[in-house]
């Protein structure tokens, strides 16, 4: 078994899906089964779980239970192996958006700035696109978005120019290559926050993390059964921002629609008004979560 984080928020996350014990269930991000084991113990002989995790690591995780099924396969394609499975609707589905402290620790993945790897960052290692091809093969322009809209870095175009610059020397292959390419825009006092938006934007990039996100919330109103609830635990603004702004008016831009009669159009309702943020006992436990977000909805 691959050692995993705790599950983040795993006491709200299962209150929020209000679980029939008869029901059927989706787990979207199965990574160490915590969240999917809680899930079980709710569940009658009857009830069913499906599990999805796009990392091959994640299924040496796998619980034995007839009621459980692992798809090691990206979440976007949930609909398509729901109708596969022959599940016509689901009472509900969670989704943990964080990379798991196994993702994090094993410095061949090179998810992490802290640890001297290659620049990988694949979630699916069956993908070619890597961190390292982002960074020595892309254009001034796709690299400057993404440092921009994916890191939300105000110096993208400079940070960009100093990759360019080296990767002409000599290709950037390492996570400390990399850094050491940008280090005169890292901001004193303020490292590891900067480091860790250089390596969400490729992150993001190389998993094409936000599309991805955008399929699973777009299904999910089609899959859930009227009253059927999603949950979502996101780590950044970037991720928060299009769950927050789909359950509340059902698109990603936020923008609200209505009927005739004044009514707004959208598929889902927010069951918690305030987000939902870890409390100091559990950043005490696990620091990884600190930034965790959770919202909970209830399909109309």
């Amino acid at each position: 078994m691959m050692i995993y984080h705790k599950a983040a928020l795993i006491k709200e996350a299962i209150e929020g899906l209000n679980i029939n014990p008869d029901g059927y269930y989706v787990d979207a991000t199965f990574g160490g089964g915590g969240h999917s084991r809680t899930i079980l113990t709710y569940l009658s002989q009857k009830g069913r779980l499906v599990a999805f995790d796009q990392d091959k690591d994640a299924a040496q995780n796998i619980i034995e239970d007839k009621r459980f099924l692992l798809v090691q396969n990206n979440f976007r394609y949930l609909k398509n192996f729901l109708k596969y499975f022959d599940i016509k609707e689901i009472d509900g589905i969670i989704a943990d958006l964080g990379i798991s402290s196994h993702q994090i620790d094993e410095a061949s993945r090179g998810f992490s700035f802290r640890n001297i790897g290659k620049l990988d960052m694949r979630m699916n290692k069956n993908n070619k696109k890597t961190a390292e091809y982002i960074i020595n093969q892309y254009d001034e322009e796709n690299l400057i978005y993404i440092f921009k809209n994916y890191g939300e870095l105000p110096n993208s175009k400079q940070i960009v120019n100093s990759v360019i610059r080296r990767r002409k020397e000599k290709p950037i292959n390492t996570s400390e290559e990399l850094i050491e390419t940008i280090k005169s825009f890292i901001p004193r006092n303020f490292e590891n926050k900067f480091l860790a938006q250089v390596f969400q934007a490729l992150r993001i990039e190389v998993n094409d993390e936000l599309n991805s996100l955008k399929d699973l919330l777009l299904q999910s109103t089609e899959v859930l059964k009227t009253g059927g609830r999603l949950v979502v635990i996101s780590y950044h603004s970037l991720e928060d921002r299009l769950v927050k702004n789909f359950i509340k008016s059902g698109n990603f831009e936020g923008n609200i629609n209505k009927d005739i009669f004044g009514n707004t159009i959208k598929p889902l309702k927010a069951i918690n008004k305030n987000v939902i943020t870890p409390t100091e006992e559990d950043i005490s436990e696990n620091k990884r979560i600190r930034s965790a977000k959770l919202r909970i909805a209830e399909k109309i």
